[in-house]
């Protein structure tokens, strides 16, 4: 998807590649459609570094791989979504387990997720 726009009919295929590449756990696949500068906000960031923003696509590489480098796959569960084009935000909300999340992705003219930040429950 990087390289071109993100809009609503991006979206739809963009959430269900994202959540492939989750359930493989290829963390790879995920950080190649951040900008170099993306800044990424978790309360599990806040739990495993001191920090709850790690910022810069390598440094999120680094963070995902010590949070989820030791498991082989997930079975991730997409609820719903939702594109706001005015901001250029992605919402998706989604189920690993027993854990309920939403994450937004905010998204640069280019594609590239420049801002993202997840919040998590039961």
């Amino acid at each position: 998807m990087s390289g071109h726009a993100m809009n609503h009919a991006a979206a739809g295929p963009f959430v269900a590649a994202w959540c492939a590449s989750w359930c493989r756990v290829d963390i790879d696949a995920v950080v190649a459609h951040f900008a170099e500068n993306a800044q990424m906000r978790s309360p599990l960031a806040l739990t495993l570094t001191g920090s709850p923003v790690v910022s810069g696509a390598e440094n999120i590489r680094a963070y995902w791989h010590k949070a989820y480098g030791h498991i082989e796959s997930a079975d991730l569960k997409i609820l719903s979504w939702s594109w706001d084009d005015r901001i250029a935000r992605l919402v998706v909300w989604w189920q690993l387990g027993d854990t309920r999340a939403s994450e937004f992705m905010d998204f640069d003219d280019a594609g590239r997720v420049v801002r993202s930040e997840a919040f998590y429950g039961k």
